[in-house]
C-alpha cells in the first residue's frame, strides 16, 4: 500500500514539475514572447515583473488568466494588449501559474 501511495505522489509530483517547465514553451507556442520577455520590457513588461506586481493578490491566477485571454489597457501604459483568442482557460491557467511562480 504504502508503494502504491509513493508512486501516486511521484506522478503527482512529476506532472506539476512538468507543467511548470512547459510553460516557456507554452508561452512561445501562444506568442507570448513577442511582446514579453523574461527580464526585460519588450513591447510589455517582462514576465518576472508581472509575478511581482500581481504577488499576493487575491485570486492572482484567475486575474492573470483573464487578462492573457482577454488581453488589457492602461495598466503597464499606453500600449494594449490584445486580446489572445489562441489560448484555451487551461493554457492561461497555466501560463498564469507559471508567470507567478517568476517572484
Amino acid at each position: 500500500m504504502k508503494t502504491a501511495w509513493l508512486g501516486v505522489f511521484a506522478a503527482s509530483a512529476l506532472l506539476a514539475v512538468s507543467s511548470v517547465q512547459a510553460s516557456p514553451e507554452l508561452a512561445a507556442q501562444k506568442n507570448c514572447v513577442a511582446c514579453h520577455q523574461m527580464d526585460a520590457k519588450l513591447v510589455g513588461p517582462s514576465f518576472k515583473e508581472v509575478a511581482t506586481k500581481y504577488a499576493g493578490k487575491d485570486d492572482e491566477i484567475g486575474y492573470l488568466a483573464s487578462k492573457i485571454k482577454g488581453g488589457s489597457t492602461g495598466v503597464w501604459g499606453q500600449i494594449p494588449m490584445p486580446p489572445n483568442v489562441n489560448v484555451n482557460d487551461d493554457d492561461a491557467k497555466a501560463l498564469a501559474e507559471w508567470i507567478s511562480s517568476l517572484k
